[in-house]
């Protein structure tokens, strides 16, 4: 049976620096625009309610997404590993 070795995927510390800066930079500049915002203290609380609600629903998306896609990747090696078991079993010159 032969085994194959699945090439683990890694950020680089550049990448992720860059996605944390980002998402940094993003949110802190949303803070910024309702703290200053020219309006009601109710109306800036409303809309730094729904920015955080909206920061943690796009995290739960990603994890979902990342779940599923993990989920496939372990059935497809399941499937992978059946097939290779059948395969190493198979005698071709076996009588039906």
């Amino acid at each position: 049976m032969s085994e194959t070795t699945s090439v683990k995927q890694q950020n680089t510390a550049a990448f992720y620096g860059q996605a944390v800066l980002s998402f940094a930079v993003a949110a802190g500049a949303v803070a910024l625009g309702i703290f200053f915002l020219d309006a009601d203290a109710w109306v800036r609380a409303f809309l730094a309610i729904g920015v955080l609600y909206l920061i943690t629903s796009c995290f739960t998306l990603a994890k979902v997404i990342r779940d599923r896609q993990e989920e496939g990747r372990i059935v497809s090696r399941v499937d992978q590993a059946r097939l290779e078991k059948i395969l190493a079993e198979h005698d071709p010159f076996q009588k039906l």
